[in-house]
């Protein structure tokens, strides 16, 4: 019997810019109704001219896909309530990231000193507009997402109108954090419900999987699929999927990303259906906790896919996926 999803929503995508953005824009654009795009360019998106510019890039690089770009500013301190007011009708969020902490972060945040944050903070509490974080400290590898969760707590209790989205979370803490605080949320990645470390570096190592925040321990993974299996309402799916050339993954100082936007809602399914979790969970976490969450209305599209084999390419234009050359029991059969 075929599945149908509606109006899917990826709300954490890496669509990154020039010649990468032609290659897998329309490969998300295809299937999603819309995605919050990822403001980490070279420089970062920190100005409206600079949002406006980056939509119209997107929007070029999509065709006649039916789309919609949910665009975000890259969290600086300085901004101005003025200033918030000003971008307000273009975003749909803004994304902070520690400094240095993953691909192009360099320009994030130093510390996480409220009084320096509150002027921002609290317009954006204001405005309505959504903060969401790349939850990591510069602590050990493995530690660094459980040593944030009490920054993510300290900004919920002095900020609890602002609505906080804990991006990627992997580890069962950030999980535990949904509930003690209201007006936290979370995206969760396909990968990070599917691997843990072992399977990153447990054998031969394997550059594909490598990312940030790296994969857990499988009491991490087991907290995430149970959240995401029962579509908790705080939580929703945002895929973080984050293309490199394969020349930038296959060698020393691998680049930390992973590729599933072509490959994510036929995985999902599958994932969904072998974990016995009803349909109606699926699409609870797909699109329906995210249009609640954003207060959003996606664009009309419907994606069926059909139980047949389809086996996933070793690369799309120059980009390995998730699974390469593995066999999914679905396919995406239409889009409407």
């Amino acid at each position: 019997m075929p599945t149908t999803l509606h109006s899917p929503l990826d709300m954490h995508l890496h669509l990154r810019d020039g010649e990468m953005l032609k290659r897998v824009a329309p490969l998300s654009a295809y299937t999603f109704s819309g995605a919050l795009v990822m403001p980490n360019l070279v420089p970062p998106v920190t100005s409206k001219e600079e949002i406006l510019e980056y939509r119209s890039r997107i929007i070029k690089a999509i065709g006649n896909e039916n789309f919609v770009p949910y665009m975000t500013l890259f969290f600086q301190p300085t901004y101005t309530r003025e200033f918030l007011e000003s971008v307000q009708d273009e975003i749909t969020a803004i994304k902070l990231y520690p400094a240095g902490i993953t691909t192009n972060s360099e320009g994030g945040v130093s510390g996480f000193e409220i009084g320096a944050l509150r002027p921002t903070l609290e317009a954006m509490s204001e405005l309505g507009i959504p903060l969401c974080i790349h939850g990591e400290t510069n602590g050990f590898v493995m530690d660094r997402e459980a040593e944030f969760v009490p920054i993510y707590e300290s900004l919920a209790l002095h900020f609890p109108k602002l609505k906080i989205i804990m991006e990627h979370i992997t580890t069962k803490e950030s999980v535990a954090a949904l509930d003690r605080f209201e007006n936290l949320y979370a995206t969760i990645t396909l990968h990070h419900l599917m691997i843990t470390l072992d399977d990153v570096a447990g054998g031969m190592l394997q550059p594909h999987l490598f990312c940030k925040p790296i994969a857990k321990r499988p009491e991490d993974r087991e907290a995430l699929l149970r959240v995401a299996l029962a579509a908790h309402p705080k939580v929703m799916f945002g895929s973080d999927s984050a293309p490199h050339p394969r020349e930038a993954k296959e060698c020393p100082g691998c680049a930390a990303g992973v590729f599933t936007a072509p490959i994510a809602l036929q995985m999902l399914v599958e994932l969904f259906e072998s974990n016995g979790a009803p349909i109606e969970n699926l699409q609870k976490f797909i699109s329906d906790n995210a249009r609640k969450i954003y207060q959003l209305t996606p664009v009309k599209k419907e994606v069926v896919l059909q139980k047949s084999p389809f086996v996933v390419p070793e690369i799309y234009d120059g980009v390995v996926p998730f699974h390469a050359k593995t066999t999914l029991q679905y396919t995406i059969h239409t889009v409407i």
